[in-house]
């Protein structure tokens, strides 16, 4: 095999862009909640999705939903999706879930991060830092609700 062919076959695995393909804010009760005292209670949602967009070309989402409440009044619901495409070729079959389902993620989580930072501090809230994620534990506690789910099946 000549270098060239070596070449060829070896993994690629490159960020081609990165972009916020959503983002939304929502204040549904303000101005009143500014005045609302007692416990903020900040739920988050994650969610994943990808596409092939090209040979060896992946778009992939990562949607963060944060929503904070004061008892039942909700305070704010901020909402990015933040996606990447990714040139991905020669990764084996077997890994290419892990790589779209944590490599890219963990790439995309640091922007979405700043995203939701930024949209709740500019809507005069003090601005939500996500926690870091551990994607790979995401990934593979999901794998295990597939395994389980096809075997009660």
């Amino acid at each position: 095999m000549s270098e060239q062919q070596a070449a060829d076959q070896n993994p690629v695995f490159n960020i081609q862009k990165l972009y916020v393909k959503d983002a939304s804010l929502e204040v549904p009760n303000a101005p009143q909640i500014f005045l609302e005292e007692g416990e903020n209670e900040i739920g988050i949602q994650l969610h994943n999705e990808a596409q092939q967009i090209g040979e060896g070309f992946f778009e992939v989402v990562l949607t963060v939903t944060v929503t904070n409440k004061i008892g039942e009044k909700t305070v704010f619901l901020a909402e990015v999706a933040q996606a990447g495409i990714f040139h991905i070729l020669n990764i084996p079959d077997d890994d290419m879930p892990g790589v779209i389902g944590i490599h890219c993620p963990t790439i995309l989580f640091p922007y979405v991060r700043e995203v939701i930072s930024d949209l709740t501090n500019r809507a005069g809230f003090s601005p939500v830092i996500l926690q870091p994620v551990n994607f790979e534990a995401l990934f593979v506690q999901r794998m295990q609700e597939l395994a389980e789910a096809q075997g009660n099946a």
